[in-house]
């Protein structure tokens, strides 16, 4: 055997050894993937993705707020974490957004590593931290789109720098006026993603829900910290309790075939 075929086979076995690692971290910790599986298959002969964000955001509803459900920091490794037993506002929509577009486990936990991550590649510095920056990505990466409306929208700028170890930037972004949200109601449909821009100078994003309409009735169901559980309430109800820059909304692209 010469010495070229020798480095060849070194090298072929470091490449799956790199593949395996990477595989290994690309999988979440403990998720269940028969409970994955279940759920999806609860959702199989509903054709829309509006109506399956609908059932499957039903289905979490009452289950706990969990805070820190994400793994790694800036001087901690990233671990990829999902979970279906607990959410914050964030994990809570990324989890029924995934899995109202997955046929199959595989399929969910690709798109929550897509999500989650710029390009999909589990690394802290890569997460969505701020919520601007996860619209952002989500619209680039074709999994949300923008609603186009004749509702006067308003820009606001801000220097994020609020998670420790992540470079402060200054970014931009256009929201509409609560005042005028009314106005666009009529363009709203259930599985709508809607996101509450902050007031503060250094954060763009507060929280952020799902919207479902039921009986006229125009619901926001979301992970709440303050009630500890995954909630749903009237939209105009949290409107009215929370003050905010403006609201934001997209929609989920049906990825479904």
């Amino acid at each position: 055997m010469n010495g070229s075929t020798t480095e060849d086979g070194t090298r072929l076995k470091k490449s799956h050894a790199r593949m395996t690692t990477l595989m290994k971290h690309a999988q979440p910790l403990d998720l269940s993937r028969r409970r994955v599986q279940q759920l999806l298959a609860e959702t199989k002969a509903i054709e829309s993705a509006g109506a399956r964000m609908e059932q499957i955001s039903r289905t979490f509803l009452n289950c706990p707020y969990t805070a820190d459900l994400l793994i790694g920091s800036a001087q901690t490794p990233e671990a990829f974490a999902v979970s279906l037993d607990g959410f914050d506002c964030v994990t809570y929509i990324e989890t029924v957004l995934a899995l109202s577009q997955a046929a199959k486990a595989d399929e969910f936990v690709d798109l929550m590593r897509r999500i989650r991550y710029e390009g999909g590649r589990i690394q802290w510095n890569r997460r969505n931290h701020y919520m601007s920056v996860w619209i952002r990505n989500n619209l680039k990466a074709g999994l949300v789109r923008k609603i186009s409306a004749p509702v006067p929208h308003i820009s606001k700028n801000r220097l994020l720098d609020m998670v420790p170890g992540l470079p402060a930037f200054r970014t931009r972004f256009a929201c509409i006026p609560k005042r005028n949200l009314p106005r666009l109601s009529n363009r709203l449909k259930t599985g709508d993603l809607v996101f509450f821009a902050s007031t503060r100078p250094h954060l763009d994003i507060f929280h952020c829900g799902i919207l479902v309409w039921n009986s006229g009735r125009l619901l926001v169901r979301h992970a709440s910290r303050s009630q500890g559980a995954v909630v749903e309430q009237e939209l105009s109800e949290f409107l009215k309790k929370n003050r905010m820059a403006g609201v934001i909304v997209v929609r989920p692209v049906e990825l479904r075939s």
